[in-house]
């Protein structure tokens, strides 16, 4: 019974099929909701998220954020900082071209910005969600 193959394993026409099919079919995908609906098939979770994370670690690099900062705003160790800074340094410029473009469609996409707290904190998202703490607000207007 074989087990998993291993990237170094396959030939080089092996590899050249696996990766050329899967870079054409991402290329393929024509909006967010495909790209979303693809991802969502593909990975799980976990690694959703941990690739999220290293975008987002990308993204404050490129900022100028120190690692102690993005340590502590991502829970993250140094050596995930620092293969992400390596990658965006010394890679094939996808990470810098896919933020810059980002930038571009979505000049306005900062929520701390948007809505003056940090992403995901409890004033960020009554912000964010005004309806679902309607009848709390209400309650605490009568007080």
């Amino acid at each position: 019974m074989p087990g998993k193959v291993k990237y170094h394993q396959l030939s080089e026409s092996e590899k050249k099929k696996c990766l050329g099919d899967f870079y054409s079919m991402v290329a393929l995908l024509k909006t967010r909701q495909d790209v979303k609906n693809f991802l969502k098939d593909l990975l799980t979770l976990s690694e959703t998220v941990m690739i999220s994370r290293r975008i987002q670690i990308a993204k404050l690099l490129l900022e100028g954020d120190t690692y102690d900062d993005i340590r502590q705003q991502l829970k993250v160790g140094p050596t995930t900082i620092c293969q992400v800074e390596k990658w965006l340094n010394n890679g094939f410029g996808g990470y810098r071209k896919a933020i810059e473009e980002y930038r571009k469609k979505y000049p306005d996409r900062s929520d701390f910005e948007k809505y003056g707290y940090p992403a995901f904190s409890r004033e960020w998202i009554k912000k964010k969600y005004p309806m679902h703490y309607l009848f709390s607000s209400l309650l605490n207007k009568r007080k």
